[in-house]
């Protein structure tokens, strides 16, 4: 099924009305409807089964972000959020991006490390030789633990092996597992791996094995995406295309130099990549984690994107991360939510959802680079934000547009402000 992701006008409507229409694009069921126009997708029976003391369920917002075209495919990205202005942004930023040819993407191939730690070593050289010299009789123990994975063309490939001659508890090694995980995240599957081979391991070295656990550093799991947009698409009544670019590369270049402005930047793409993580149950912790040591990997903190203008004067924005998400597996089986946001977003593969997500997170960060290169970023964010204030301060129903509609007119974003709007209004 094709979709189209083009929502006009979809901010305007009520969210009975935005449900009708994304039940139309993604051709959802009526029972598939009732999830998303429901209170409890999610019963409390699955929950209790889903992690421990389970006591009640709690909601965020759960929304949809429109004008994805990714590699020439139109792509409704659902989106699960409690902060004003995301989806607003990514959809606007997918929108100018679309007219200039969409997002191109790519990733690797879906390979996990799993880490085992080796203590008590004289020979920490030596024994590492040694695994090398047993790689095949490793991978092959380690292949026999998962027939399933094995069947669908994934498993273990190759092993690595570190040594740190010198910690303050004396040498260590640690043998990495390369493991094609398919459409798993991968978390479960090389942990049992590296459990597996932990007594051989031993046998080989004459060591003690100490841990053996997966990284989310999944540095050999990258997906990236690439934009170029030209001048005329960014010009507005206040800024011309070109003073437009050249903003959003001096504030690029702020966040590659320095770790304080990076730390808010990669913030920035994450307010993008984390909503489509959550919104299909996958582990966003470790998405952020791996994102994070990524953007030091040379040795100081810096940004995950990259922004350049090309020899014809148009923006180039890239990124490229980590991106260890699965379509089996975990809260991506059991909440019945999660399966609904890859059937909306027609996503066949980890691959698939790993590059829908790194393409969101290139367009945050775009919007969020733009609004700082002209307006400022609180203009476009306090005018969303406003409803949440209106809403604290007790406004309801026509109130509501009421309330943000003078606070914005005045500049001026208070809880103590919109409970006085609310009075002098009755």
């Amino acid at each position: 099924m094709t979709v189209d992701s083009r929502l006009p006008n979809f901010r305007a409507l009520e969210p009975a009305q935005r449900l009708n229409e994304i039940v139309d694009k993604a051709g959802l069921s009526a029972d598939e409807r009732a999830l998303l126009a429901e209170s409890g997708a999610l019963p409390l029976e699955t929950a209790n089964g889903m992690i421990e003391n389970v006591i009640g369920k709690f909601e965020l917002p759960y929304a949809v972000a429109g004008y994805f075209q990714i590699n020439g495919r139109d792509v409704l990205v659902p989106m699960v959020v409690e902060e004003p202005s995301v989806v607003a942004a990514a959809s606007y930023m997918a929108k100018l991006i679309r007219e200039s040819g969409g997002f191109q993407t790519s990733s690797t191939g879906p390979l996990m490390r799993a880490q085992v730690q080796i203590m008590g070593l004289a020979d920490p050289f030596g024994a590492r030789h040694a695994l090398l010299n047993k790689r095949q009789e490793i991978i092959d123990i380690a292949n026999s633990r998962d027939k399933v994975l094995i069947g669908l063309g994934g498993g273990c490939r190759d092993i690595e092996v570190h040594v740190f001659p010198e910690t303050p508890r004396g040498p260590m090694v640690v043998m990495h597992l390369i493991v094609d995980v398919r459409d798993a995240m991968g978390a479960n599957t090389v942990n049992t791996m590296a459990e597996a081979v932990a007594s051989r391991v031993e046998a080989i070295t004459g060591g003690k094995v100490r841990l053996r656990i997966l990284s989310n550093l999944a540095d050999l799991r990258l997906a990236r995406a690439r934009v170029q947009v030209s001048a005329a698409q960014l010009d507005s009544k206040d800024y011309s295309g070109h003073e437009v670019i050249n903003g959003i590369v001096d504030a690029y270049t702020f966040a590659a130099v320095d770790p304080y402005r990076a730390a808010t930047h990669n913030k920035g793409i994450m307010n993008g990549i984390d909503p489509v993580i959550i919104a299909t149950g996958n582990d966003w912790r470790a998405v952020e984690a791996g994102a994070h040591a990524y953007a030091c990997r040379n040795g100081s903190y810096t940004s995950l994107t990259t922004w350049e203008i090309s020899a014809s004067g148009d923006l180039v924005g890239t990124i490229e991360m980590p991106m260890p998400v699965g379509l089996v597996g975990g809260a991506t089986k059991t909440h019945p939510l999660a399966r609904l946001s890859l059937k909306i977003m027609q996503t066949t593969s980890a691959q698939d959802l790993a590059e829908v997500a790194v393409a969101v997170g290139l367009a945050q960060n775009m919007g969020a680079l733009r609004a700082l290169a002209t307006e400022g970023i609180q203009r476009g964010h306090m005018a969303l934000h406003a409803r949440n204030i209106a809403i604290a301060a007790g406004a309801k129903g026509r109130d509501i547009d009421r309330v943000v509609r003078t606070m914005v007119a005045a500049k001026d974003v208070r809880v103590d402000f919109a409970v006085k709007i609310l009075e002098e209004g009755k």
